[in-house]
């Protein structure tokens, strides 16, 4: 049975350093553990929370129940004609994951370089970046259900992915635990290098023919002059979601608004950044006590010492509602609350 620890500070386990205390912490290391936990009654009638790498939730309270935090490791490979599948589990770092892909000369997550949390938490939200989503190399998942402690594997159909969606946000939310992810990678390079600055940055680098890592390197050093590093400024990196919203309302939208920052969603839709939202309604880089959006990405909140997830909510909150007077658009926060 894993050890179960009481009242532990939070704060090294959220990359928002926010100082909260959770009454019970388990940590997994592999699926024996999890079964141990889950067939020992331990977390029933018990608040329950599964933590990775802690960058996608902000603590306004302390935890009244148990914190599950997944350390589950390695990376396995098999090949399968032109693909290739790697398995990895639930607490091996992201950015690892995509590094050990890249410098095994794997095409499909290059783009998606340098996004903090862990392998379990990717498929929850189906996260993405500069025109790459989880979906796009996703093959299965193992999961346990939480309240049975039966191991089930999830195929791409069965998790119902959609923009920063999936069934373990709705229908399934809090009842399963994923132990493991499986991808399909490409060992022939299919780059997409038409979103955001990539594009601009190879060039500067007088890169005609780039490779999977020349992608990587661009787009890890994008997010870094964008964002702060949570080791030294408390953050959880996109704080809010890009609106995806009908084609009428954008040309609407547009006509007062010619300058908008939008991408194509599909049949219908538009994609529109919620940083230039944010930034045309005075928030870039503007602070108030501890908190504030960063001087560079107004998408980011941050913890510029000692907040507390209440004023990092609050402050939220007027962003929404200054965004929701100027544009008649209502954001959506990407990080969980608790």
């Amino acid at each position: 049975m894993p050890v179960i620890q009481e009242n532990i500070s939070l704060r090294p386990f959220n990359t928002f350093a926010i100082s909260v205390n959770a009454r019970y912490f388990v940590e997994i290391f592999s699926e024996s553990d999890l079964e141990l936990l889950l067939s020992s009654g331990f977390l029933n009638e018990k608040e329950l929370l599964i933590l990775g790498g802690g960058s996608n939730v902000l603590f306004t309270k302390d935890f009244p129940g148990v914190v599950v935090k997944m350390n589950i490791g390695g990376l396995k490979t098999e090949v399968r004609g032109d693909d290739l599948f790697v398995t990895a589990g639930a607490g091996v770092v992201w950015n690892d994951f995509v590094q050990f892909c890249v410098n095994s000369g794997l095409s499909g997550v290059e783009n998606l370089s340098l996004i903090p949390g862990t392998v379990g938490a990717s498929p929850i939200q189906n996260i993405g970046a500069y025109g790459v989503e989880l979906k796009d190399v996703f093959h299965s998942c193992t999961a346990f259900e939480i309240k049975t402690g039966l191991k089930k594997i999830f195929d791409k159909e069965e998790c119902e992915f959609g923009y920063r969606d999936s069934v373990f946000k709705s229908k399934f939310k809090g009842q399963y635990i994923i132990s493991s992810v499986c991808f399909r990678l490409h060992t022939s390079a299919a780059l997409n290098v038409t979103y955001g600055a990539i594009q601009t940055e190879l060039s500067k680098r007088e890169i005609a023919q780039p490779t999977i890592q020349d992608v990587s390197k661009v787009v890890s050093q994008i997010r870094v002059s964008k964002l702060p590093d949570p080791s030294t400024i408390g953050n959880a990196g996109s704080f809010f979601k890009n609106p995806v919203i009908p084609r009428q309302q954008f040309d609407e939208l547009y006509k007062s608004f010619p300058d908008i920052v939008h991408y194509p969603a599909g049949e219908g839709q538009v994609k529109l950044a919620a940083g230039w939202l944010i930034e045309s309604c005075g928030f870039k880089g503007k602070t108030e006590g501890q908190t504030g959006t960063w001087k560079n990405q107004a998408l980011v909140l941050v913890n510029l010492g000692h907040a507390t997830g209440q004023e990092v909510y609050s402050f939220s909150e007027q962003i929404i509602n200054a965004v929701c007077q100027k544009f008649g658009l209502k954001l959506e926060r990407e990080v969980n609350i608790l």
